[in-house]
């Protein structure tokens, strides 16, 4: 990997992540495009550190609200929240290999599924003059929990799914949006310890030891997009309408269907669960 590649994946990865267009999925479709779907543990390292990037912007905005919890954990709500939050994904994560039940081949499926996601989101918001409440409540917490364990099907957006999760129980958008950017936190950390640590025991640190200025590169990229991205949702996500982004996720995911029917782009045949 060359220091441009990293830098397309870090803005793929940085945007992607919180925009609800799949971080996951266009991180997978570029590392295909370019040539860089190799050893699998080597490529699920570099994920989860680009990853890390974004976990970089997501305290760096927030900052204020993770130094209030740091000042008084046991006290926090927010902390609570969080907590029950991510309690479905991680069952779920533990209990199933989600990953290959649906196999390497649900990637353009997933993009039409974020669609769907958004659409209905949107739907959900204009439906009444009703905004919604912009306290997070345990419901909420808990919807989105629900909805961020639904986005660990391969390719299908976290932050749209917590989301509609969210504007489904009754929270406004932008508490939603900035609830949902929160939780991406401890699902990122999540991740970076489980499989981090597998993918290191695969013998992937000798890819990153050869790759470490592309991929220190390719992290400080996706954290200055992160950035970008979370400072451009919370303020337009009132006034842009989610159905923009179901468009493009919708004609990106017929675009790979047709990669994936036609065998080019080195992507994997379109498959179904246990296909």
């Amino acid at each position: 990997m060359n220091i441009f590649q990293a830098i397309i994946l870090g803005i793929l990865q940085g945007l992607a992540e919180f925009l609800p267009i799949s971080s996951s999925g266009h991180l997978e479709l570029g590392q295909h495009l370019m040539g860089l779907s190799g050893e699998s543990s080597e490529m699920l390292l570099l994920s989860v550190l680009l990853h890390v990037g974004t976990l970089v912007a997501v305290i760096v905005i927030f900052w204020q609200d993770w130094w209030n919890i740091l000042k008084n954990p046991f006290k926090s709500k927010t902390l609570g929240l969080l907590i029950i939050a991510s309690v479905p994904a991680l069952v779920l994560a533990l209990a199933a290999d989600v990953d290959s039940f649906f196999g390497s081949g649900f990637l353009g499926i997933a993009f039409i599924i974020t669609g769907c996601f958004l659409l209905l989101s949107e739907k959900l918001c204009k439906k009444g003059s009703e905004k919604g409440t912009d306290e997070v409540k345990n419901r909420h917490a808990v919807s989105m929990g629900v909805m961020q364990a639904v986005a660990l099907m391969p390719g299908v957006s976290r932050s749209g799914s917590t989301l509609l999760g969210g504007v489904a129980s009754g929270l406004s958008r932008k508490s939603a949006a900035k609830f949902s950017f929160m939780m991406s936190a401890p699902a990122i950390l999540g991740s970076l310890l489980v499989e981090g640590k597998s993918a290191l025991e695969q013998g992937a640190f000798q890819y990153l030891s050869a790759n470490f200025l592309p991929i220190a590169v390719g992290m400080i990229v996706s954290a200055l997009c992160g950035y970008l991205a979370i400072r451009y949702m919370l303020k337009l996500i009132n006034r842009i309408s989610l159905s923009w982004f179901a468009l493009y996720v919708f004609i990106l995911g017929a675009v790979v269907i047709v990669l994936q029917l036609t065998g080019a782009g080195g992507l994997p045949p379109v498959s179904l669960p246990f296909m």
